[in-house]
């Protein structure tokens, strides 16, 4: 046990009742040191690093808002959504904690991709924070099953059909599709049992999962220092006493400096709350207003707007899609054994891997094929620190093309979100299939493209002006 530490009696009341906690539990101040006063973060961060505190916010404001809601909810086919209306019409403020919570969903996945499009910018998940990225990336991937789980709760016409054709592209994976299907559902069709599966996880067990992310998420950061916009790492320049000379304590210098973003942020999500909380059907779609119908299909089934740019992938492989990824793998196989001077056993593995894949993909229904697409969209990101190749993180520093293809990169992502909102037409099945493929040859290509150009000299020392 640590020393008690002495404080003078003329001292005031809150020093006195701030020696006794620091006495008796010495760890929280500890940690308070460690990941606030005394953690130091580069002088230069900008706009774009506002969105993790903005991300923490809204997880505390989803976590407050939940538990309100369950307290009225009833996860029973039969109850569900009346329970739902009763929490909009009857429980005081009901309509206000339920609109947060819709409202705060959406909000979650603006702050977050904008969160890791920051990462993308200034290589965030460069060396030493491969371990930092990846953490976020399975932060990202519970959200999303989060969400998903979370969306069928009302039980109303849009989320009931959606859940359902969701769940249904289990079935396409061979062999265990039909019971993978069955084991999610926990019924032959969606109904009670998987109401009350999706509801345990959506409230219990993926929060869980998510809170320990998160932890082990700000414990990596902080380990390793947060990165910058020059990508220049500040622990390499301290003063005598061990301090970076580019950076400042943490608090109370950022977290004053993010009180201000959170002033705006919460403007903007009241405006929404208030005004707009369906957002034109984006936020909360008007067929949820309506009770699920089993005997009912709507004439256009589509997720929630966070999930539609993997929605239109998953639509974009069809049967001649896959001819087309056949050709990929040929080109691939063909130019990785012929271009590079490979042992001839590895060329002779790279051609049979090749005749693998490709007969699987002529061999299984082209539905597989875009559940793998949908899937793949996200895992893909996991492996981001080992795709770039390019001597320098930050985007800054980069050839100049660079911007301007990552540019196209957000502009085909918000494309694919459009058209996965949209009825299935030839035009949009083609911008789709175009729009996937741009996707992954963005980072199935990232080690030949981020090689290619002259980067910039990179400082020493950040670049930091006061304001």
């Amino acid at each position: 046990m640590a020393d008690f530490k002495e404080i003078s009696p003329n001292a005031s009341a809150t020093a006195k009742l701030t020696n006794w906690f620091e006495n008796r539990l010495p760890t929280a101040f500890d940690m308070y040191k460690v990941h606030m006063s005394e953690y130091y973060a580069p002088k230069n961060f900008n706009f774009w690093y506002v969105f993790g505190s903005l991300a923490m916010l809204v997880l505390v404001i989803q976590i407050v808002t939940g538990i309100f809601l369950v307290m009225h909810y009833k996860p029973d086919a039969a109850l569900a959504f009346g329970s739902v209306e009763y929490i909009m019409r009857d429980v005081p403020w009901g309509w206000l904690i339920r609109y947060m919570h819709s409202t705060g969903a959406s909000a979650f996945f603006v702050v977050v991709y904008l969160h890791m499009f920051r990462g993308l910018l200034y290589g965030s998940y460069r060396k030493p924070r491969e371990l930092v990225w990846i953490f976020g990336c399975a932060i990202f991937l519970c959200l999303m099953g989060e969400a998903f789980m979370g969306y069928l709760l009302p039980w109303g016409q849009m989320s009931y059909w959606g859940a359902q054709v969701i769940v249904n592209l289990f079935t396409a994976v061979p062999f265990v599709g039909p019971d993978l299907a069955l084991l999610i559902r926990g019924d032959y069709v969606v109904g009670d049992a998987t109401l009350n599966r999706f509801f345990s996880f959506h409230v219990i067990a993926v929060p869980l999962v998510l809170l320990g992310l998160v932890v082990a998420h700000l414990m990596a950061l902080h380990d390793v220092g947060s990165n910058n916009p020059d990508g220049i790492e500040i622990k390499a320049t301290k003063d005598d006493k061990g301090i970076p000379l580019d950076g400042i304590p943490f608090h109370p210098y950022y977290s004053v400096h993010d009180i201000f973003a959170v002033c705006v942020f919460l403007m903007v999500f009241s405006a929404v709350i208030f005004f707009a909380p369906e957002f034109g059907g984006y936020f909360l779609e008007y067929n949820n207003f309506i009770p699920a119908d089993p005997l009912k299909t709507p004439l256009h089934i589509a997720p929630v707007w966070y999930f539609t740019p993997y929605y239109s992938m998953l639509r974009a492989i069809t049967s001649e899609m896959v001819l087309v990824l056949i050709a990929c793998v040929v080109g691939a196989a063909g130019f990785s054994v012929i271009k590079f001077k490979l042992p001839a056993i590895l060329k002779a593995v790279i051609v049979g891997g090749a005749v693998v894949v490709v007969a699987m993909m002529l061999s299984i229904d082209a539905k597989f094929w875009g559940v793998v697409a949908m899937g793949g969209a996200v895992v893909i990101l996991f492996f981001l620190p080992w795709l770039d190749k390019c001597p320098v993180k930050s985007i800054r520093y980069r050839p100049s093309w660079h911007k301007y293809l990552y540019g196209v990169f957000v502009i085909i992502f918000v494309i694919l979100a459009y058209l996965g909102t949209q009825p299935p037409t030839p035009v949009g099945e083609r911008l789709s299939q175009a729009g996937t493929l741009f996707y992954f040859g963005f980072f199935l290509l990232m080690p030949w493209w981020s090689r290619i150009g002259k980067a910039k000299p990179v400082p020493t020392r950040v670049n930091f002006t006061a304001h």
